[in-house]
Protein backbone atom coordinates (compact mmCIF):
# COMPACT_ATOMS: atom_id res chain seq x y z
CA UNK A 1 0.00 0.00 0.00
CA UNK A 2 1.22 3.52 -0.89
CA UNK A 3 2.05 5.90 1.92
CA UNK A 4 -0.24 9.12 1.85
CA UNK A 5 2.87 11.61 0.24
CA UNK A 6 3.36 8.87 -2.56
CA UNK A 7 -0.33 9.54 -3.57
CA UNK A 8 0.55 13.38 -3.75
CA UNK A 9 3.49 12.92 -5.96
CA UNK A 10 3.05 14.34 -9.70
CA UNK A 11 5.02 13.46 -12.21
CA UNK A 12 5.82 13.97 -15.52
CA UNK A 13 8.29 13.44 -18.61
CA UNK A 14 11.36 16.22 -18.36
CA UNK A 15 10.56 17.49 -22.38
CA UNK A 16 7.32 18.13 -24.18
CA UNK A 17 6.24 15.53 -26.45
CA UNK A 18 6.97 17.25 -29.74
CA UNK A 19 10.77 17.64 -28.37
CA UNK A 20 11.24 14.11 -27.63
CA UNK A 21 9.33 13.02 -31.28
CA UNK A 22 11.46 15.43 -32.70
CA UNK A 23 14.74 13.92 -31.11
CA UNK A 24 14.21 10.40 -32.18
CA UNK A 25 13.37 11.33 -36.00
CA UNK A 26 17.01 13.49 -35.65
CA UNK A 27 18.23 9.82 -34.13
CA UNK A 28 17.06 7.97 -36.83
CA UNK A 29 17.45 10.18 -40.05
CA UNK A 30 21.40 10.03 -38.57
CA UNK A 31 21.57 6.28 -38.02
CA UNK A 32 19.90 5.59 -41.17
CA UNK A 33 22.20 8.29 -43.33
CA UNK A 34 25.21 6.99 -41.50
CA UNK A 35 24.49 3.49 -42.71
CA UNK A 36 24.47 4.58 -45.81
CA UNK A 37 27.89 6.03 -45.37
CA UNK A 38 29.45 2.86 -44.33
CA UNK A 39 31.62 1.97 -47.41
CA UNK A 40 33.13 5.44 -47.77
CA UNK A 41 34.02 5.53 -43.92
CA UNK A 42 35.48 2.08 -44.11
CA UNK A 43 37.52 3.56 -47.47
CA UNK A 44 38.76 6.29 -45.48
CA UNK A 45 42.60 6.53 -43.92
CA UNK A 46 41.26 7.33 -40.25
CA UNK A 47 43.93 8.24 -37.56
CA UNK A 48 43.33 6.34 -34.22
CA UNK A 49 42.33 9.44 -33.01
CA UNK A 50 40.10 10.63 -35.78
CA UNK A 51 38.56 7.19 -35.24
CA UNK A 52 38.05 7.75 -31.40
CA UNK A 53 36.74 11.22 -31.79
CA UNK A 54 33.74 10.10 -34.61
CA UNK A 55 32.91 6.86 -33.00
CA UNK A 56 32.44 8.86 -29.35
CA UNK A 57 30.68 11.92 -30.80
CA UNK A 58 28.23 9.41 -32.21
CA UNK A 59 27.81 7.42 -29.11
CA UNK A 60 27.44 10.91 -27.20
CA UNK A 61 24.42 12.11 -29.61
CA UNK A 62 22.79 9.05 -29.35
CA UNK A 63 23.43 8.78 -25.54
CA UNK A 64 21.79 12.37 -24.91
CA UNK A 65 18.73 11.74 -27.49
CA UNK A 66 18.06 8.90 -25.83
CA UNK A 67 18.22 10.78 -22.11
CA UNK A 68 15.80 13.53 -24.04
CA UNK A 69 13.63 10.90 -24.66
CA UNK A 70 13.56 9.12 -21.45
CA UNK A 71 14.13 11.50 -19.35
CA UNK A 72 11.45 12.15 -16.34
CA UNK A 73 10.52 15.18 -13.63
CA UNK A 74 8.54 14.31 -10.60
CA UNK A 75 7.80 15.94 -7.28
CA UNK A 76 6.93 14.14 -4.52
CA UNK A 77 6.76 15.43 -0.89
CA UNK A 78 8.90 18.44 -0.95
CA UNK A 79 11.29 17.02 -3.46
CA UNK A 80 11.73 17.33 -7.04
CA UNK A 81 13.86 15.14 -8.86
CA UNK A 82 14.35 14.68 -12.89
CA UNK A 83 16.63 11.46 -14.13
CA UNK A 84 19.13 12.55 -16.24
CA UNK A 85 22.64 11.36 -17.34
CA UNK A 86 22.68 11.55 -13.63
CA UNK A 87 19.38 11.85 -11.09
CA UNK A 88 18.65 15.86 -10.43
CA UNK A 89 17.40 16.63 -6.92
CA UNK A 90 15.97 19.14 -4.86
CA UNK A 91 14.48 19.46 -1.34
CA UNK A 92 12.69 22.52 -0.81
CA UNK A 93 14.88 23.37 2.81
CA UNK A 94 18.23 23.39 0.63
CA UNK A 95 16.55 26.03 -2.13
CA UNK A 96 18.41 29.73 -1.42
CA UNK A 97 16.69 31.25 -4.66
CA UNK A 98 14.44 30.21 -7.65
CA UNK A 99 13.87 31.50 -11.43
CA UNK A 100 11.14 30.09 -13.72
CA UNK A 101 11.84 30.10 -17.23
CA UNK A 102 8.60 29.32 -19.35
CA UNK A 103 7.40 30.93 -22.53
CA UNK A 104 4.04 29.46 -22.73
CA UNK A 105 3.57 30.47 -26.62
CA UNK A 106 6.93 27.91 -27.33
CA UNK A 107 5.63 25.03 -24.55
CA UNK A 108 5.73 22.50 -27.49
CA UNK A 109 8.99 23.05 -28.32
CA UNK A 110 10.74 24.68 -25.41
CA UNK A 111 10.30 22.84 -21.90
CA UNK A 112 9.88 25.12 -19.16
CA UNK A 113 12.89 25.12 -16.46
CA UNK A 114 13.54 26.43 -13.24
CA UNK A 115 16.92 27.81 -12.37
CA UNK A 116 17.40 26.53 -8.37
CA UNK A 117 20.73 27.69 -6.45
CA UNK A 118 20.66 25.81 -3.25
CA UNK A 119 22.07 27.39 -0.13
CA UNK A 120 25.68 25.37 -0.14
CA UNK A 121 26.37 26.91 -3.44
CA UNK A 122 25.31 24.69 -6.32
CA UNK A 123 22.58 26.06 -8.92
CA UNK A 124 20.59 23.01 -10.71
CA UNK A 125 18.44 23.45 -13.60
CA UNK A 126 15.16 21.15 -14.02
CA UNK A 127 12.66 20.73 -16.53
CA UNK A 128 9.37 19.05 -16.58
CA UNK A 129 6.97 19.80 -19.54
CA UNK A 130 4.42 20.08 -17.07
CA UNK A 131 5.03 23.69 -15.79
CA UNK A 132 2.66 23.02 -13.15
CA UNK A 133 4.91 20.30 -11.28
CA UNK A 134 7.47 23.56 -11.25
CA UNK A 135 5.11 25.91 -10.08
CA UNK A 136 4.03 23.83 -6.82
CA UNK A 137 7.46 23.31 -6.16
CA UNK A 138 7.96 27.16 -5.97
CA UNK A 139 4.92 27.41 -3.98
CA UNK A 140 6.17 24.82 -1.29
CA UNK A 141 9.63 26.52 -1.04
CA UNK A 142 7.50 29.62 -0.56
CA UNK A 143 5.51 28.26 1.97
CA UNK A 144 8.71 26.89 4.19
CA UNK A 145 9.49 27.86 7.50
CA UNK A 146 13.05 29.96 7.38
CA UNK A 147 13.36 28.88 10.86
CA UNK A 148 13.51 25.44 10.19
CA UNK A 149 17.17 24.29 9.94
CA UNK A 150 18.36 21.93 7.00
CA UNK A 151 18.52 18.45 7.57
Amino acid sequence: MQDEASLHARESAAFPAFTRGLTVAMMVILIVTGMAQVPQLRAADWSTSGAVLFGSTALLVLWMGTWIVRSRTRLDDDVLTQTWLWNKRVRVAEVASLKLVFLPWFQRVMAPRLLVRQRGGGMTWIHSADPQILLEFMARVAQRDPTKKVP
